[in-house]
This record gives C-alpha cells, sequence and structure tokens, in this order.
C-alpha cells in the first residue's frame, strides 16, 4: 500500500468536514497519467469547496485544489512520459475528481498542458486558474477588437488573484487601467502592477443606474451582481466587458439599455473546459507577456498543510493577488 498526504473533504451527518491525512494511492479516481505534483495554488472557488460554502464539491471524499504543476510519473497516454513536466486547471478537478492538494493526482492526459517553455512549476502555478482566466478575459477583448485608443479598462476586484494578473496584463499591452477595490491599502500595490487610477468598490458595488456616463472602454469583471451592472453602465459604444467571476453573487439587476442603446456586448470566459488550442494559446501568451516580476510581487508561497487555514480568508477578501502552495 502507497500513501501520501493529502487534504480530503469528508461529509457525514454533522455536514462537511476538512482533514489533513495519509490517502492511499489505490483510491485515486481513473485516469491514464498519474502526476507528482510539486505545486498548486489557492483560488476562490477552493475556499468554497474547502469550506463547503457553496456546493462546489460534487462526490464525497474529495481532495480539493483546481491547479497543480508537477512531473508526470507514468502514462498510458502517447502524449506524456515520465518526467515531463506538465500543468492542469480545470475539468473538474478538485470538484467532481480528486485534486490537487495531494502529493500525487491521476487525470486524464488531454486535461494537461505541458509546462509552458520559461515558466517553473511555482510561476506557473503564481498565475494558476486565475492568471489564465484573466489571459482568457484579455483573448476575448482582443477578437472582440476592442484597444487601449478607444479608451480605458476597468479591472473589478482588482486585488484578487485573477485582478492583480489582469491589471499587470492590461498595463502591459497598453491599457490605461482603472483597478477597482474595497481596500484603500492595497492602490500602492495595485499602481505596482500598472493600474493608473483607483476606482473605490462602492462606487460600482450598489445597485445602479441602467445606463450612466460613459467612463471606459473595456472592463474585466470578476465580482457579478451590482457591480457587474455598474460597469455594463458605464461602458462606451461598442465597448466590450468579460465576465468570469461572482464573488459579489450570481444575479445580474441590468437592463437590455447598455447592449441596444450603446452596442456594449459581454463576453462570458469559462476556464473550466476551455478546448485544448485556446488553452495553449493562453499559456503561451502568459509565458511572453507576464512580467515576472509583478508576478512575483503578487505572489506569496506557503506550504501544504498550510493551505487549509487559508480558505476563510479567500473567501473573505483578505487575500493579496497569489498564493503558490508547495506540495513537496
Amino acid at each position: 500500500m502507497t500513501t501520501f498526504k493529502a487534504w480530503v473533504v469528508e461529509k457525514g451527518e454533522g455536514g462537511q468536514s476538512l482533514a489533513f491525512r495519509d490517502f492511499d494511492e489505490a483510491d485515486l479516481m481513473p485516469g491514464n497519467v498519474t502526476v507528482r505534483v510539486s505545486h498548486s495554488t489557492l483560488n476562490y472557488k477552493d475556499g468554497l469547496a474547502m469550506t463547503g460554502k457553496s456546493p462546489v464539491v460534487r462526490r464525497f471524499p474529495m481532495i480539493p485544489g483546481i491547479d497543480f504543476a508537477g512531473t508526470v510519473e507514468t502514462s498510458e497516454d502517447p502524449a506524456y512520459k515520465p518526467g515531463d513536466p506538465v500543468v492542469l486547471t480545470g475539468w473538474g478537478v478538485g470538484e467532481t475528481h480528486l485534486g490537487a492538494y495531494a502529493e500525487k493526482a491521476r487525470v486524464r492526459g488531454d486535461w494537461l498542458v505541458p509546462l509552458p517553455e520559461g515558466l517553473s512549476p511555482a510561476e506557473a502555478m503564481a498565475i494558476g486558474t486565475a492568471g489564465y482566466t484573466a489571459m482568457l478575459c484579455l483573448m476575448a477583448l482582443d477578437a472582440h477588437g476592442v484597444t487601449p485608443k478607444d479608451g480605458p479598462a476597468i479591472v473589478t476586484g482588482a486585488s484578487g488573484g485573477v485582478g492583480s494578473v489582469a491589471v499587470a496584463l492590461l498595463a502591459r499591452a497598453g491599457w490605461h487601467v482603472l483597478a477597482s477595490t474595497g481596500r484603500e491599502d492595497e492602490a500602492e500595490y495595485l499602481r505596482g502592477l500598472g493600474a493608473a487610477e483607483i476606482v473605490d468598490r462602492n462606487e460600482l458595488s450598489a445597485p445602479g443606474k441602467p445606463l450612466a456616463k460613459e467612463r471606459w472602454a473595456a472592463g474585466i469583471d470578476a465580482v457579478g451582481s451590482s457591480t457587474l451592472a455598474n460597469v455594463l453602465a458605464q461602458t462606451k459604444s461598442d465597448g466590450a466587458v468579460a465576465a468570469c467571476g461572482l464573488a459579489q453573487g450570481m444575479d445580474l439587476p441590468t437592463t437590455v439599455a447598455p447592449f441596444i442603446l450603446r452596442g456594449v456586448s459581454l463576453l462570458g470566459i469559462n476556464s473550466v473546459t476551455t478546448p485544448q488550442p485556446k488553452r495553449r494559446a493562453a499559456w503561451a501568451r502568459l509565458a511572453r507577456e507576464l512580467d515576472r516580476e509583478k508576478l512575483a510581487a503578487m505572489t506569496r508561497t506557503v506550504s501544504l498543510p498550510e493551505i487549509g487555514g487559508l480558505a476563510e480568508e479567500i473567501l473573505a477578501g483578505r487575500v493579496r493577488g497569489r498564493t503558490v502552495v508547495e506540495i513537496a
């Protein structure tokens, strides 16, 4: 019997519980590639999975953690061989398939992406789903045709994981970036990532008018609810907003006015089941375009035993930027 350390979510009569314990490799779920995990990361969804505050986990027991980087240990997939460095984000890992907060993972080979050249496993997890999603948002804005010449770009939830990477990516691409945050003490941090202006979260979080003064040409929203509605209401004609999160809520209390009177486009971003060509293109752009110094500035590192204590912190909005989990 081979065991390894893992965080495990269980469900009993008293509800959901989380424990750091030994896990039997024989109990890993089916897959054709086994990976020795070296790094993971902390996302909002991981906080939900570990606390049970939203029904993210669909089977029990579950190892949480939706992202990992590591080295192929065994493979029945011809695309991978032992020793290959790989990255995984999404595909229901940590929700319906045993996840990343463990020393080993067994998954399908077509869920993996080769570690992009120039990125270390730790850097890949500093990016993680959050940074990967931010790049998908930027790619959607690019495909829509909106450019920095059209006006500024707004990023909501700017001091969080998606927001931090989005600010850095947009600034590098030449945008005048407005960073929306509810934490005044994060202004210097956000300016260091490239934000030109700081917008108080309270300006956007309360219910607003169907249409308001035009302020930006593009947006990346990780908040949802009234915040997204207000971002849409203040987007310039023919502008676009990429929506990828729901930190404030799943609702969208808006009207058709921004869409039919200004031609604003709402671009939905799904980072979980992105097809491989787009997935690899996003990771290739991240390796080329994301400033490593800015990535390091938004990242802290914790050990695997520590991650369980951070679930409540990220749900309360008290986690800045990115958190890398060192597994070994």
